[in-house]
């Protein structure tokens, strides 16, 4: 298996985007968007990941982050994937959603070509993972991360989209604390 897009060393800091399945919108409901915010709490909570800027669109996430000692980014990456893969199937069976039924067929179908047995796949297979390699690298993957929801039309701002780091680059509330990293 290449390792080109993969985050394998301790302590580095990677820029990494996991996708749902198809591009699918699922993170436009409020509640699957704080289903990833609380997860991402948990990992840096209990798994030692350190978040650098991070930004939750309608299909993706967006992290500039590292794994400190005790777990590999990979790992961390692969048990996020699998616990917020269940809770938001269940939160599309147990909370309103008007495309349930969509949505539920979708993510089945995504998984009947796997040879392991499941039930339902939200994620696209692995992540994408870019090590970081200098200070002007990190401020355009932060930008680019930033700058993700102006691209979309869905702020004018970057400080406008709540689901963002660049909240607390601008030092306002925001759904997720994070480390803030200032280069010169």
């Amino acid at each position: 298996m290449s390792t080109k897009y993969k985050a394998t060393e301790i302590e580095k800091a990677y820029f990494i985007t996991i996708t749902t399945v198809g591009w699918v919108d699922i993170f436009t409901r409020l509640n699957q968007k704080y289903v990833i915010i609380n997860a991402l709490k948990h990992c840096q909570e209990n798994k030692g990941l350190t978040i650098f800027a991070y930004c939750l669109m309608h299909s993706h996430l967006h992290l500039f982050c590292r794994a400190d000692s005790n777990f590999y980014l990979s790992e961390i990456m692969r048990d996020f994937k699998k616990f917020t893969s269940k809770k938001i199937i269940q939160t599309i069976l147990e909370e309103p959603e008007s495309r349930r039924e969509w949505l539920i067929d979708y993510f089945k179908k995504s998984c009947e070509h796997l040879s392991r047995p499941q039930n339902y796949k939200v994620w696209q297979d692995g992540y994408h993972a870019e090590e970081v390699f200098s200070n002007q690298w990190i401020k355009e993957k932060i930008n680019y991360i930033h700058q993700n929801p102006v691209n979309d039309k869905i702020v004018t701002e970057p400080e406008n989209y709540y689901f963002s780091s660049a909240r607390n680059y601008a030092n306002l509330d925001s759904a997720l604390d994070i480390e803030v990293v200032f280069i010169g």
